[in-house]
């Protein structure tokens, strides 16, 4: 099923995501967490993508057997680092396997003087390169608090735009942690035009080391509440799963009341973060 046609029907939805194992002896851990994450029957479950297609074959393995066990898959798909011949063959593959939605991203830019195939430098030209190749249906992604290499907001919004008029048929946003950083943003990007349906991506912090990352990848604004709750709890482990997982709960009950029906969560290959918030959630969902 499309996704496109999962969030016409307005209703709250929730959707996890799952990576592929970078080497073959660690793909039966992975197999066995999209096993208990289907098994939860959620709306859709994406599948994400290495770099330069180096998770590729395992990528597209998962996206089929994420099929095979009756839920919807949205596969990733970078461009930057692929030529034009690796684009098509991905494509294809994901045709023959019955994988009608990606998520079209731009990857990673090389270090400079790394040498790399470019057929495609943004985002935008992979979205209309997949809309050429075939019918599928086609995510982006946005950045509520603004793309690290944006010099603003004006920009941002005017190069998701493109994107979106290039054949984007839903958004998914990066994580936040304040759900007023995601209400001011939609306001700003449907000012602007860009009509399409955004599903807001939450992120469960059930480890304090991933807030170091997570800020120097993406600056992300971390609410004083936030801050607390890991001063409090971060140094003792699973109290700080079980506050991360409520603090999520909470973040999507928000947003389902606020009207936000789409919610993706980044679950990092662990389905008691997914069951957890499913089982939270479920009168909510109807699960």
């Amino acid at each position: 099923m499309k996704i496109s046609e999962i969030l016409k029907q307005g209703k709250p939805t929730l959707s996890f995501e799952v990576f592929p194992p970078k080497t073959q002896d660690a793909y039966s851990s992975v197999e066995h967490a999209v096993e208990e994450i289907c098994a939860l029957s959620p709306d859709f479950m994406s599948v994400t993508f290495g770099a330069a297609g180096t998770t590729s074959e395992y990528s597209l393995s998962i996206a089929k057997d994420v099929l095979q066990k009756g839920v919807t898959p949205l596969a990733h798909l970078t461009c930057v680092n692929s030529s034009e011949e690796k684009i098509d063959g991905l494509l294809r593959g994901m045709k023959e396997n019955g994988i009608e939605n990606i998520m079209a991203l731009r990857g990673d830019i090389p270090s400079e003087g790394e040498r790399v195939p470019r057929a495609f430098l943004h985002a935008s030209d992979l979205v209309r390169k997949i809309k050429q190749t075939g019918d599928f249906c086609v995510g982006g992604a946005c950045y509520p608090e603004g793309h690290v290499e944006c010099a603003s907001r004006a920009e941002d919004i005017a190069n998701l735009k493109i994107k979106v008029e290039a054949g984007v048929d839903f958004l998914t946003t990066q994580m936040f942690f304040d759900n007023h950083v995601l209400y001011n943003f939609l306001y700003q990007i449907r000012e602007a035009g860009i009509t399409v349906p955004v599903v807001a991506g939450i992120m469960p912090v059930t480890n304090a080391k991933q807030i170091a990352r997570i800020c120097s990848l993406s600056g992300t604004y971390l609410p004083e509440r936030f801050k607390r709750i890991v001063d409090r709890f971060g140094d003792r482990l699973e109290a700080m799963a079980q506050a991360g997982i409520v603090y999520a709960a909470e973040q999507i009950i928000d947003l389902y009341a606020n009207g936000v029906n789409a919610v993706h969560v980044y679950s990092m290959n662990k389905p008691y973060i997914a069951a957890a918030l499913q089982t939270a959630l479920g009168a909510i969902i109807g699960k």
